[in-house]
């Protein structure tokens, strides 16, 4: 018997083992102790649309239709939110959250009674002081009360287990996201290449570590699994004005829809914002996952309350 392995089979075999090691948890390491998922309180599915004169009156009048923020956030609170900044473009460029929308809610948490409130996203262009200060964003949470930053260091993230993912079954994650009292997604909408859209769910990729993974492990199904293990307490999707072309980062066109809309079930909101673009649904390959593995409700006519 031989003892040593030739060139070819050293190789086969590495390959072998990374390909297992990505797909047994898009990068799961058996030494890392996991983290149990987030558990959250159960919200009543609620879905409300407003589309006032501005960016920040829609956000006031969108979560004031489920429940207003008080619903979510109570005195002494850490709270996270977690707009799309992840890429260098400017508000008007559609390709990353309105800074209205995300100051806004800044200020409803402080009302509420909120102590600490977190902005953060895993950006993508560098350095990540220019993408944050070109969203306009920083300056705009900061004036507003917020502690804002990128998590571009992978010591702020923590591995979970994602009980019944499919391709996921752990993922790093931001440890400030399993650490908040309350978590709010507050994304853009707008096209994607590859995903089609980038809403609610999509958005949870900014919370994860490593995004390659899931974009080599099937990205659709990766977007449903997290949302099954990480559920916010709110979402809030801003279609103030939605990006048409050349997403996610564009320039491209961008069309002023005037809409913010604020849910508490991500399925719906995506299957609402889906109709923004003109698709329906069932268009969007993980929004049919997430609703099939039970992680909310594809017809959102069944509690749109305004």
């Amino acid at each position: 018997m031989r003892d040593r392995l030739s060139r070819r089979e050293l190789l086969a075999a590495a390959a072998g083992a990374a390909a297992a090691f990505a797909l047994a948890g898009c990068g799961r390491s058996e030494v890392e102790a996991e983290a149990k998922p987030p558990r959250r309180k159960p919200r009543p599915p609620k879905l409300a649309v407003a589309s006032e004169k501005n960016p920040a009156a829609s956000t006031r009048a969108a979560v004031a239709a489920v429940g207003g923020m008080s619903a979510f956030v109570s005195k002494g609170d850490f709270v996270v939110i977690k707009p799309n900044i992840a890429f260098g473009r400017t508000p008007e460029q559609a390709a990353t959250t309105n800074p209205e929308v995300v100051a806004t809610l800044v200020r409803l948490c402080k009302d509420a009674g909120a102590a600490d409130i977190l902005i953060i996203d895993h950006t993508i262009d560098r350095p990540a002081d220019m993408v944050l200060a070109m969203s306009g964003i920083k300056e705009a949470a900061e004036k507003a009360g917020a502690r804002v930053d990128a998590g571009r260091d992978e010591s702020m993230y923590q591995r979970i287990e994602i009980p019944g993912g499919k391709v996921l079954t752990s993922d790093q994650v931001l440890k400030d996201v399993l650490k908040a009292d309350v978590f709010i997604n507050v994304p853009i909408a707008k096209v994607h290449g590859e995903a089609k859209l980038t809403l609610g769910m999509k958005n949870l990729m900014g919370i994860n570590w490593n995004r390659q993974a899931w974009h080599q492990n099937g990205l659709h199904q990766c977007i449903a699994d997290l949302a099954g293990a990480v559920r916010p307490d709110l979402v809030v999707l801003d279609a103030t004005r939605i990006l048409l072309t050349n997403g996610p980062k564009g320039p491209g066109q961008t069309k002023d829809v005037g809409q913010v809309i604020a849910g508490t079930d991500q399925v719906a909101v995506d299957a609402y914002g889906a109709t923004l673009f003109g698709m329906k649904p069932d268009d969007i390959e993980h929004i049919r996952l997430a609703h099939a593995a039970g992680v909310g409700e594809i017809d959102f006519r069944k509690f749109k309350v305004s």
